[in-house]
This record gives C-alpha cells, structure tokens and sequence, in this order.
C-alpha cells in the first residue's frame, strides 16, 4: 500500500497544531496516511523507524543564492544535509534568467563572495534557454535534490535589457519601449511560477569585473516610476517583493515598506532584508519590527526576514562585504584582483588615517560595529596572534586597532583569517523575534560568501533555542509553533506546494533525533567544492541529528551519507507560485 512508512514519530504537521505520536504512509510522492495505529507493512519498500525521534515537514530556505551552484551541482546536498528541502533562488536582485556568463559574473563575483569565473563559466557552459519558462525547463531537466522556487532578479532583467553599462549609468533610465520589456520579462517569470521579484537599493553592494567594477547593482539605478511600474504588475499577481533598502538611507527602508499598503488598489507583499539585532546600533530592531506590526494594521502584508542565529561571520584578511560600507574599506576591496597594489594601498599612510577615520565613525547607520577589539584572530602564519583581538595586538605593539589590523594583512594577506559577531549576539532578543509575526525566519546566504559564513542548519538551532527554553521552564514559543514558522508559515506566505504534512501533502520530510540537538549545531567545518576548484567551504556538520531526509517522498539524505541515488535521479521540482494545494485534506 506504502512506498515509504514512518513509524511511531512525533508528528508536526507544519501547521502550529498540536504534535503527536503517529505512522505516515508515503505514496507516490505524497502523504497518504496520517495514523494512531501501526500501518500494515505489507510490499512497503521502506520502513523508517522513527520512534524518539521529530517527524516534521521538510524546512525552508527562503534566501538563498545557490544561483550559479545549482548549475553544477543540482543536488544542493550542503542544505538537505541539515533539513532544508525547498530552496528559494533569485535573492538581492540577482538571478541567471537572462544574463549572460560575463554580466552574471559581474552580479554576483563580488557582491555574493563567488570567484567570478566560476560564475561565468557556470552560465556560459550551461545556459540553453533564453526565458524564464525556459530557465524552469532547464532547471527541471537537472537531477535535483531539494524542490526549488525562485524570485526574478530586478538587476537581472534590467541589465539584460539596458546592458550592464547602461543599467549602471546614473542619467540612463529606460526608455518607454525598454521599461515594457522589463515589464513582460516580469509578466513572463511570473506566468513561469516564480514567487515574486527581488530589488535592492542597498549602495554597498558593488559589481565585479573590469567594465563596471564597484559601481552598485543595477537596481539601485531604477527611478521611483520603474519600480512602480513593475511592483504594479506584483500586486495584481498577488506575487512578492523581496527588497534590500539601503541602511544608510532610513527613507529607502520607509519607501520599501510602506509600498506594502494597498489604499485603493492591491496591497503587495513585501519581504525586507532584514531584522537583526546588530551591535552597532542597539535597539533598532525593536523600531524594525514596530514598522511591521504598524503596516500590517493598516492593511499590508509585510514582514522582515531574519536569521534566527548569531549573525558570526569569518574573513580571510580585509575580504569581508562589511568593508564596502564605508570608503576606505571599499578602495581596499577594489582591488581584489590587483593585490600587490592593494598591498600598497594599505601600507600608505594617508590611507591609513583615512581607514582609521572611518572606523572611527561610530554614529549613524551602519552593519559592522567597527571594533577590533571584537575581532578575534584565528590562524595566522605568526602563531602568537592567534587567540587576540586585532585591539589586543595593537596594545601589545604599543599601535593603533587599525594599524595592527593593517599591518597584519599587509604582511601575510588572506592568511590571516579572524572572526567577529556582528549581530544577533542577544539570546533574550533573538528570541523574542523569533515569535515575531512580523518576522520571516530565514535569510541564510546559502550558497554564498563561502568562506565568511555557515547558516545552513539555523533552523535546527532554533529548534534546539526552543526545546532548551522549555526544559528550563522558560518557554518563549512551543516547538509546534518553531516549526511552523520554518515550514507551513512561509509555504503559506509565498503560495508553494510545500511546508506541510498532512494527509494530502507533499512528502517532504525531515526526522531529527532531539537528543543530538546539541553543541555539535554550532561547529563550523571546511569542506571542498570540487565544482569551484577545491575552493573551501565553511559548512556545518551535526550529522547525528538529522537521521532521514525525504524529498518528494524518496529519501536523500540521512546520518551525515546521500542517499546513492542522489545526484543521478531528479526528487525535487520547481514549486511555482499560486499552486498551493486546496484539496488537503484536514
């Protein structure tokens, strides 16, 4: 009767509801049964002994940019490993729908820390399609191991229209012939299934390349009338914006938001990046989440995405995105690719004052909190740094945070690798914004920076945040409602056939053993992708908490192993928007 049954696990269906003790019968791809008494086993192919163990639905990344990697390794095994069954393409503006190899590298080589002739070589080598139902074919002909969705990229379809040194002139808008083509380039993606358009206005980040090398993304150019234009044909659509305002600029973030209200026409679904409880600016988390609970009153339908972690991030010498926030860190970053030129700058003096100048600088808004004290160096070749702040070292060689910073680099280079918490370092605050309706928990980065960060299993360490808050007796939501918020809430949200598991629902499935939701979710690990020359990959390895990994109901991932069909057989679909099932049964 079954092809797969799941025994005697503690079921959460994704929805908030209460969990219970039950056996699922899995067939073709479905939920087939939901059930208090045993299944019968008769010509079930496999049987999962699930008994102690979290039976949930399988998670959702909803930010992502595994882009380029999905080209060459279509299994995505670096998130299933840790739960993560569906995966949102298209994030920050960026997408490959319709740019070529060279323009794409420029995208995403620098802003997304992927080496850009990876990039080119990923879309030059496999790119056959030419539209966006194009790109779903081609996507959907990989052996995929996750199900996909995807935004379309704003710097996408108006670089591919205008050219990128056009798209990135500052006095060049479209024309009236242009802005039609962007548009049906959007109608196209949307009538394809994509969940929504993706724009940014955030001026740090900078393009690669040699054409137009640190000018800022394409979308950041687009006049007020552009972005109307195409949020216009988002909110007919009942589609989403996913929108990256520019943190120096509150009124960006205050357009953005307030472009949620409806007021005589459509509201339009907005996800800003993003919620964190940041450093260098205490408190203004608690404004963020206030501006979501104020336009949801007034009628819209707006939330912020959060990683629900400590946002701690690693860099290999000065390479770090949080450098483009202010001039000389961007100067510096400029010259990724001339760095004997960049060795000097960094050892002229004159640039010296000016980095410490802006260091300095501990007002108004900003991502990192510019604090070498907070800034703890872990490999060197001069092993006698290795433990101490940048601040430290500096008052032991009687210098500046800035100057012990830059000598360092300037003398060994990316082998100096140090790490630092730039945000989320509250656990009292993180907790009450993963509670927070106005909310989305994601924002995971997944498939960029590297060798910055690993945020592929937050949503087992918010699961674990949860379950020790119970055990302590200071509960700040239920395990139900975790999940909820990591499945059935965003499926819900961007109208996906997924997230759930009830009778009816898609089999994507995740078991857990709730006793290894320990310290091992917050090791960092360093594994090689072959794809991109060997390039080490910061990466999370919890293996014996994710026991059994479902996609579509065939099993991938289970125990720290892919299943052996991984890689060659396809489990995962591309989830179009507004095909959410209606037939579920309750």
């Amino acid at each position: 009767m079954y092809d797969t049954i799941i025994k005697g696990g503690r079921w959460f269906d994704g929805t908030g509801a209460p969990s219970a003790i039950r056996h699922l019968g899995l067939r073709h791809g479905r939920v087939a049964a939901v059930s208090a008494e045993p299944l019968d086993e008769t010509d079930c192919a496999r049987i999962i002994d699930a008994i102690g163990q979290w039976v949930l639905p399988g998670m959702i990344d909803i930010h992502t940019h595994y882009d380029v990697e999905v080209l060459l390794d279509p299994t995505l095994s670096e998130s299933l490993r840790h739960g993560m069954t569906t995966i949102l393409l298209g994030s920050c503006s960026l997408s490959t729908v319709h740019v070529t190899g060279q323009d794409a590298g420029d995208l995403f080589g620098r802003v997304e820390a992927i080496p850009r002739k990876h990039v080119v070589a990923a879309v030059d080598d496999t790119k056959s399609w030419t539209s966006a139902h194009g790109y779903v074919q081609a996507l959907e002909s990989l052996p995929l191991g996750p199900n996909l969705a995807a935004f379309i990229g704003h710097s996408d379809i108006r670089a591919a229209q205008l050219g990128l040194e056009r798209a990135t002139t500052p006095d060049v808008q479209p024309t009236a012939a242009e802005l039609k083509a962007m548009e049906h380039k959007l109608i196209e993606a949307l009538d394809a299934g994509f969940v929504g358009m993706s724009s940014q206005q955030l001026m740090f980040d900078k393009l690669d390349g040699e054409v137009c090398r640190s000018r800022t993304l394409p979308s950041t150019y687009a006049a007020t009338r552009e972005r109307r234009r195409l949020n216009r044909i988002l909110r007919d659509r009942g589609r989403a914006l996913q929108g990256g305002p520019d943190v120096a600029r509150p009124q960006s973030l205050i357009a953005m938001a307030a472009s949620t209200l409806g007021f005589f026409r459509p509201k339009l679904k907005v996800s800003l990046l993003s919620a964190a409880d940041i450093k260098a600016i205490p408190g203004v988390v608690f404004l963020l989440s206030g501006i979501a609970r104020v336009l949801n009153r007034l009628g819209g339908d707006f939330r912020f995405q959060h990683l629900p972690v400590p946002f701690e991030v690693y860099s290999d010498g000065i390479d770090l995105p949080v450098f483009e926030e202010f001039g000389s860190g961007a100067a510096a970053l400029h010259l990724s690719n001339e760095l004997e030129q960049r060795r000097e700058l960094l050892a002229d003096q004159e640039y010296r004052r000016w980095f410490r100048r802006d260091y300095e600088k501990k007002w108004g808004p900003r991502v990192w909190h510019r604090d070498l004290f907070d800034a703890e160096i872990t490999e060197c070749p001069d092993a006698s740094v290795i433990g101490k702040s940048f601040g430290q070292v500096g008052q032991e060689r009687g210098a500046h945070p800035v100057d012990a910073f830059l000598d360092l680099v300037v003398e060994y280079g990316s082998k100096v690798r140090w790490r630092t918490t730039i945000s989320n370092h509250r656990p009292e605050v993180l907790n009450k914004l993963a509670a927070d309706p106005g909310l989305q928990l994601g924002f995971s980065d997944a498939g960029a920076h590297l060798r910055n960060m690993a945020f592929y299993n937050f949503g087992l360490r918010l699961l674990r945040r949860v379950r020790d808050a119970q055990q302590a007796g200071t509960p700040f939501m239920t395990i139900e409602h975790a999940v909820h918020r990591l499945t059935g809430e965003l499926a819900d949200w961007y109208d996906i056939d997924t997230g759930h598991l009830r009778v009816g629902d898609r089999a994507d499935v995740l078991i857990i053993d709730p006793e290894h939701l320990d310290e091992s979710l917050d090791a960092y690990a360093e594994n090689p992708i072959p794809e991109f020359d060997g390039l080490s990959r910061m990466v999370n390895r919890n293996d014996a908490t994710v026991t059994a990994v479902l996609v579509n109901g065939e099993y991938v991932f289970g125990n720290g192993k892919k299943a052996a069909t991984l890689g060659t057989e396809r489990t995962g679909e591309f989830l179009r928007a507004g095909r959410h099932g209606t037939e579920v049964q309750q």
